[in-house]
């Protein structure tokens, strides 16, 4: 008995190096979707869709989590488009010049992109993560 649960003790302190090797890919898997969907979305735009990259991370406390990110340098315009995932417009200027009092603001139609494919893929993501856990823990014997 004392031997199974040293063999036990042992094999939960290596479940979180399998679950990052597991979870990774598996992350990067579903965020790769979420950024395909979205850089879709986004297909008005010719700068967006390239703009975008993807990066899992997996912390040593289990910690796990998918970045999808839009390069403010290639695509300045992406933040006001998405407009924090909400329908509706934003403001502004065109014709900058001269001081700002007399700036000529207009309001634009906000096209959000990211946060609905976020949205749309979340059961996905949340599947992929549970199945990854799984996965490492029937390695180490768990059923």
């Amino acid at each position: 008995m004392a031997d199974e649960l040293v063999r036990l003790a042992a094999d939960l302190g290596r479940i979180p190096d399998e679950l990052t090797k597991t979870l990774r890919p598996a992350l990067l898997r579903v965020g790769e979707t979420v950024r395909a969907d979205a850089a879709s979305r986004a297909s008005w735009s010719t700068r967006i869709p390239g703009a975008m990259s993807v990066r899992p991370s997996v912390t040593a406390r289990g910690g796990a989590s998918v970045t999808i990110r839009v390069s403010a340098a290639k695509a300045p315009h992406a933040r006001p488009f998405e407009n924090a995932g909400q329908p509706g417009s934003f403001r502004h200027p065109v014709h900058a010049d001269g001081p700002r009092s007399s700036w000529t603001w207009v309001a634009q139609d906000a096209h959000p992109f990211l946060f609905p494919a976020a949205r749309a893929h979340r059961e996905q993501t949340v599947k992929a993560i549970g199945d990854a856990a799984e996965d490492a823990a029937r390695r180490h014997g768990f059923h």
